[in-house]
């Protein structure tokens, strides 16, 4: 299953999440920019009318961009839009593999039926994020030809699929992400305490050196823009998370080989999906923090 295999309400979802992220964290990094560069200007030029009135310039450009944080809330879509693709892949997950409430107890045609009312049901439950979804022909369709194939093969096909491109995928994404943000982790506080320091040493100076001149405002203020990028980000709490996701999700795999019969992979199937469903509790829980 790639991306473009899921229906159009996923891609849809999940693009409008990675745009709105996107402009989230590009408005959070230009306005901390401008406090460091506004806080540069204004120690270095003091008495100068040209500084004064880029500084201010500077403050009002900050104003407005929280003022456009507030009003757009792209943080919202960011995670709305999570949470309805999150959704949707699980009932997708659920409908190809037969599971429960798509399992073989009803006709193919009545499947497909509950499977749309079930997107429907999702996406009427998250109107706010209608104005950032977009249709377009290569999002594809509610029911792609790749998940009614898979839906045909028999149990044990499906099985080898989802724990490929199910769990192992979840597993990898899971795995390298939780890296990326011990990575992160570990350099931002590096900078952190190393500026800090530089602004511990600097005062120091001063006590020794009163008529020394050093930029203690400007590195304040960058260690303050720093600790704000820190705390968005949060990269320990998505490195503990993401790590526990993924242990959680070998435990999953290694669940798979009790699975004999059909009802056992439909039964097999719910569990599972129940596990990854926590990511949209997650994302809704962020939400509303």
């Amino acid at each position: 299953m790639e991306e473009n295999d899921f229906p159009a309400l996923y891609n849809a979802a999940d693009s409008a999440s990675l745009n709105a992220q996107s402009y989230y964290f590009n408005a959070l990094r230009f306005y901390l920019f401008l406090l460091v560069a506004a806080a540069f200007i204004s120690f270095n030029w003091p008495q100068n009318v040209y500084g004064a009135i880029a500084s201010a310039v500077l403050f009002l450009i900050t104003l407005g961009i929280l003022v456009w944080l507030k009003v757009q809330k792209p943080e919202d879509i960011w995670y709305n839009g999570r949470a309805v693709a999150e959704s949707v892949k699980t009932r997708t997950w659920r409908w190809i593999m037969k599971a429960e409430p798509y399992d073989k107890a009803v006709s193919e045609e009545q499947a497909q039926r509950e499977l749309l009312s079930d997107l429907k049901a999702i996406l009427d439950q998250n109107r706010s994020l209608s104005s950032a979804l977009e249709w377009t022909p290569d999002l594809g369709e509610a029911i792609s030809q790749k998940m009614v194939t898979i839906r045909a093969l028999p149990w044990q096909e499906r099985l080898s699929i989802y724990k490929s491109d199910r769990i192992d995928n979840q597993s990898i994404w899971y795995s390298k992400k939780s890296q990326f943000n011990k990575r992160r982790a570990k350099q931002w506080f590096t900078v952190s305490i190393l500026l800090h320091s530089t602004a511990v040493l600097m005062l120091l100076y001063r006590i020794k050196e009163p008529a020394s001149f050093f930029p203690i405002e400007v590195v304040a203020t960058t260690a303050s823009a720093v600790l704000t990028w820190v705390q968005a980000k949060k990269y320990n709490e998505l490195n503990s998370s993401y790590s526990l996701a993924a242990h959680e999700i070998i435990l999953i795999k290694g669940e798979s080989v009790s699975v004999q019969d059909e009802s056992h992979l439909s039964e097999f199937i719910i569990n599972s999906e129940s596990a990854f469903s926590r990511e949209h509790i997650q994302w809704t829980a962020r939400k509303n923090v």
